[in-house]
């Protein structure tokens, strides 16, 4: 079982374990001595984003990189999607990316993908995990001479943002308005750019980092925020991103959220429209709603649902060849163009889409019912196995039995926090609540912090 990575590389407090010094320092070698069995000599690229403690901890680990043998670049701010694609058309050994993505400023994370732009499989983290810890064994630390932070390749930034303008060539925005949010994050480097080449008006927020504003009231975790600026502007769409722009969603002009599950939906039918979309098959996840299930059955769409976690499904989607997946959290996955999820690329491609339907958004998603769904979520000290836990195990198997086929339970951990969650869909929302809190009230009682 991994101890320090969750679904989504490294994360933590920032100075804290295992996002001290020696543990980031650790990774550094660690992460050079596993490249190096495959090549005589690493390159490594590493981007951040606009935390206060990104730049320390890029120094850290690129001093670990270094004593390790690897040469260093740097992309500077730039987001997680913008550094897989360098990993993998630069001729890069691997990325680093220092981000916590959606969690608040004074966290801090480490994600990892290989040369080829994906992020590393389980099997490498876990041994990646053993060898950093034999490393913190020998109680090293870098220098203070050796953390000397990689100079910055601005060039890099903007071939990323040429990039993503190539792959949606035609789309021009001329009568059209958009919000965006950029979370005060990594898309505050890439995005105002890239978004005044489109043409139409854009309406910018949220792009002023300062090292502790990143997701702050605002971003992928408070779509609500840019819903009402999209009513507010009377613009046309709204988009929001997360910390690291790996993700989006929307705002339609009446300023409802459109969140994943409604991008899988236009984006599936888009690409069955045009032959593109491989086997009639979409990989969502556990926690995608029964309502796009139920929707893109009626366009004779199959859906597979993968654990939550965007490598996850991206496994699913390899192991069936599919072109399309994502999760309702607004990581949507494109293999065609991207090997992660990147949240520029799907607004653009969702932009796209609506320019070329001649419809708006609202109308391309208007028949996706969505079941209701609760959400408890529960800070836990430790992740056991909740099959194991009988108070835990008899209050689900209790609320599958009431609900008859006619809803769903997950109850799952977060890969990226000490939470349990607990998600419930059924008709009736009073019946979801009072089982979800049922089951949260027994982690609370046998995990809880």
């Amino acid at each position: 079982m991994r101890k320090l990575f969750g679904t989504d590389g490294i994360r933590a407090v920032a100075g804290e374990t295992p996002l001290d010094p020696r543990t980031i320092y650790a990774v550094g070698l660690a992460l050079t001595h596993t490249l190096r069995r495959h090549g005589a000599q690493p390159q490594v690229v590493l981007g951040m984003d606009t935390r206060e403690s990104s730049e320390w901890i890029s120094a850290t680990i690129a001093a670990g990189l270094r004593e390790g043998g690897a040469t260093v670049e740097s992309a500077g701010i730039i987001t997680t999607p913008g550094i897989a694609y360098l990993a993998r058309t630069r001729g890069f050994s691997a990325g680093v990316v220092i981000s916590a993505s959606h969690n608040p400023w004074q966290d801090n994370g480490i994600k990892a993908f290989g040369h080829d732009g994906y992020k590393l499989p389980d099997q490498q983290e876990l041994e990646i995990e053993d060898e950093i810890f034999r490393r913190l064994a020998d109680h090293s630390l870098p220098s203070e001479e050796s953390k000397i932070p990689p100079a910055v390749q601005s060039s890099y930034r903007h071939d990323y943002g040429r990039h993503l303008r190539q792959i949606v060539p035609d789309l021009n925005l001329r009568g059209k308005s958009v919000v965006l949010d950029c979370a005060n994050g990594a898309a505050s480097s890439i995005a105002p750019e890239l978004f005044t080449t489109l043409g139409g008006t854009l309406y910018l927020t949220h792009s002023r980092p300062d090292g502790r504003n990143i997701n702050q009231n605002c971003g992928a975790l408070h779509p609500e925020i840019v819903a009402a600026e999209t009513t507010a502007r009377k613009a046309d769409i709204g988009i929001t991103l997360d910390g690291d722009a790996d993700r989006a969603l929307f705002s339609d002009a009446n300023g409802k959220v459109v969140n994943g599950d409604a991008v899988l939906l236009l984006a599936a039918r888009d690409l069955q429209a045009r032959g593109a979309l491989k086997d009639n098959t979409v990989v969502a996840t556990t926690m995608s709603n029964m309502g796009l299930e139920t929707a893109l059955q009626r366009s004779h769409i199959r859906m597979l649902r993968a654990p939550v976690g965007d490598k996850y499904v991206l496994e699913m989607m390899r192991q069936h060849h599919a072109t399309l997946g994502g999760e309702q959290s607004g990581h949507i996955l494109f293999p065609s163009h991207s090997t992660t999820g990147d949240g520029l690329l799907t607004a653009l491609l969702v932009l796209d889409i609506v320019q070329r339907s001649g419809r708006p958004l609202h109308q391309l998603v208007a028949d996706l019912k969505v079941f209701p769904q609760v959400i408890v979520n529960v800070r836990v000290r430790e992740k056991q196995p909740l099959e194991q836990i009988p108070e835990v195990s008899e209050r689900i198997q209790e609320a599958e039995r009431a609900l008859q086929g006619k809803g769903r339970v997950v109850v799952r951990y977060s890969g990226t926090e000490a939470l349990a969650r607990v998600m419930i869909e059924a008709e009736s929302r009073e019946e979801m609540e009072r089982h979800a809190e049922r089951i949260a009230q027994a982690i609370r009682i046998t995990l809880g912090t």
